[in-house]
């Protein structure tokens, strides 16, 4: 299933850290791959990554406001916690999915748990 993190309204110039943002994910999958050809708007940057639930996949859309995300669930939801970690306070992120089953804002400070619960009570 595919997940986005994405800023909602102008982002005011603002764009992700990709290198920060690699950093962390290398730090939970340490054999992620990156791919950093630009193949498309949505495709700036790839990182590929093995998952306990299998292959994973996420991609940065080139203006760095928004990541797409092809994996589990519960991976998903630490993407965008990270992403939102990544992201000044004063943007507004929502969280959802391709199909927007689920369409949930992303306040600073989080949890997982709580994305959840969040998710959870949308769908």
């Amino acid at each position: 299933m595919t997940f986005l993190v994405m800023v909602e309204g102008d982002a005011g110039g603002w764009h992700v850290d990709r290198d920060a943002l690699t950093e962390v994910i290398r730090n939970r999958w340490a054999d992620a791959e990156i791919d950093p050809s630009d193949r498309s708007e949505v495709r700036s940057l790839v990182w590929e990554f093995d998952t306990d639930t299998g292959r994973g996949e996420a991609y940065l859309h080139e203006d760095g406001t928004c990541l797409y995300m092809d994996v589990w669930e519960d991976d998903a939801i630490w993407l965008a916690i990270t992403f939102r970690q990544l992201t000044p306070v004063h943007l507004d992120l929502t969280f959802c999915d391709a199909g927007y089953t689920f369409d949930v804002r992303l306040p600073t400070g989080t949890t997982e748990v709580e994305l959840m619960a969040l998710v959870n009570a949308e769908g």
